[in-house]
């Protein structure tokens, strides 16, 4: 590992960047990790995922006393997502004897994820104008569409979280937002995704972890930059407006997602 104060300084600045956003966990470790420290991109997402399921681990209990998660849509989106993770952990124990060929892959898709969550960033509002308008209203009214789709929702999103570490958070975000216009209001729009994203993160990661894909040192460095991050982020007074934070992410995930992709 290279000098540790640089791995608690990454964390330091992921933790600004989610304290004061709530989006960007995964999305920016995962390549800073990949781009920037030359990890593996097998190492760097098994080790971001146990980093975002440590750290969505005391949301996710605060969100829950509060009463703001809304468990039926989490155990919807958990009926898809959880296989999903198990599936492509699988993939992982079938491929590890071809290291060379998940070190392809996982950039490529790691790369579309990216700018994904960038389109999703800045399309959020007007998605859910849209899933209020058309979509909501469908919805309500056809609940046994809403259901398998919000399975089929969940198993997208357990695959891609498992195979990157991105989408559990402004992918889950937009899913929702089209899925559940009507019911969920904002914070619990947020408690709701962050609940699931939890289970999700916490089985890719051990996954990850028991096929030797985590670096407890880096991990490490990486909680002790991105505790104080939140902390810090969290008290400060001035606030950007959500709009041009999601503008200004979106627009460093694109030109990452291009880096990622010219990378393969």
């Amino acid at each position: 590992m290279s000098n540790p104060l640089l791995y608690v300084a990454a964390g330091l600045f992921v933790g600004i960047m989610v304290g004061l956003t709530g989006v960007g966990g995964g999305s920016l470790m995962t390549p800073i990790l990949v781009l920037i420290f030359g990890q593996s991109p097998v190492m760097a997402v098994g080790t971001d995922l146990m980093f975002s399921a440590t750290t969505k681990l005391a949301a996710t209990a605060s969100f829950g006393y509060s009463r703001r998660v809304d468990w039926r849509i989490v155990g919807r989106l958990a009926i898809g997502s959880l296989p999903g993770a198990a599936g492509v952990i699988l993939w992982f124990f079938w491929m590890r004897r071809a290291p060379s060929v998940e070190n392809h892959i996982i950039p490529e898709c790691l790369g579309v994820m990216l700018g994904l969550t960038a389109i999703g960033l800045l399309l959020q509002n007007l998605l859910q104008k849209l899933g209020l308008k058309v979509i909501g209203g469908w919805l309500e009214r056809t609940e046994r569409i809403k259901l398998p789709l919000t399975i089929a929702t969940g198993l997208l999103l357990g695959i891609g979280v498992t195979l990157t570490s991105v989408g559990a958070g402004a992918l889950g975000v937009v899913a929702l937002l089209a899925l559940y216009p009507l019911r969920l209001t904002a914070d619990r729009l947020v408690a709701t995704d962050i609940a699931h994203a939890l289970p999700v993160t916490l089985v890719a990661a051990l996954g990850h972890a028991s096929l030797g894909h985590l670096n407890l040192s880096i991990l490490a460095c990486l909680l002790l930059g991105s505790v104080p991050g939140v902390l810090i982020a969290s008290r400060i007074v001035i606030r950007i407006p959500p709009t041009v934070t999601r503008t200004l992410i979106a627009i460093v995930l694109a030109f990452v997602s291009a880096r990622m992709l010219k990378t393969v």
